[in-house]
């Protein structure tokens, strides 16, 4: 695939928001591409992850993770796998599968590292897009607290037991 394709993907990664197609090229520039063939697995849940992997091309399926909605979820071209392996020591979430012949990039940590020491606003605009996205889950987090009446999450447990000590015994 070109670099001005890939640079199009990365573009519409929201951790990417706002650098320009210069840094976003030197970024697939410095990234490892891979190609894995039909049954590779892409990331295993539990492993350890030194990258973001952007699909390039390909059809991959999530096999197991949390909130897996069904046995097997596809992974749409352009998806970035375990975007926080790029940044800091993580592991991955899922585990991921090659169904077809699946081309990958592989940002890496140390890559992206080098990077933003060569050109800090990078990193500032790295840093920028997850604030926002953090503050993004905030409000999204009150509006569940105010759906539940203020009470917050942990009183959901002692709603349970109330409506179970509710109900009337049963009959023989």
């Amino acid at each position: 695939m070109a670099l001005d394709q890939i640079v199009e993907r990365l573009k519409r990664q929201p951790i990417f928001h706002g650098l320009s197609s210069e840094q976003l090229r030197e970024i697939a520039r410095s990234a490892e591409r891979v190609v894995y063939t039909p049954g590779a697995i892409i990331i295993e849940e539990n492993r350890e992850s030194d990258a973001a992997i952007l699909v390039v091309t390909g059809e991959a399926t999530r096999v197991s993770g949390p909130e897996l909605k069904s046995r097997l979820e596809p992974v749409p071209d352009g998806a970035l796998l375990s975007e926080p392996g790029m940044l800091v020591e993580t592991h991955h979430g899922s585990t991921v599968v090659a169904r077809t012949q699946v081309r990958t990039l592989h940002i890496t940590r140390d890559g992206l590292h080098e990077l933003m020491l060569a050109d800090p606003s990078i990193a500032d605009h790295l840093v920028a897009n997850l604030a926002h996205r953090l503050s993004q889950l905030a409000v999204e987090l009150r509006r569940v607290d105010d759906i539940l009446g203020g009470r917050g999450l942990t009183a959901l447990p002692r709603q349970k037991e109330a409506k179970q000590r509710a109900l009337p015994a049963p009959t023989q």
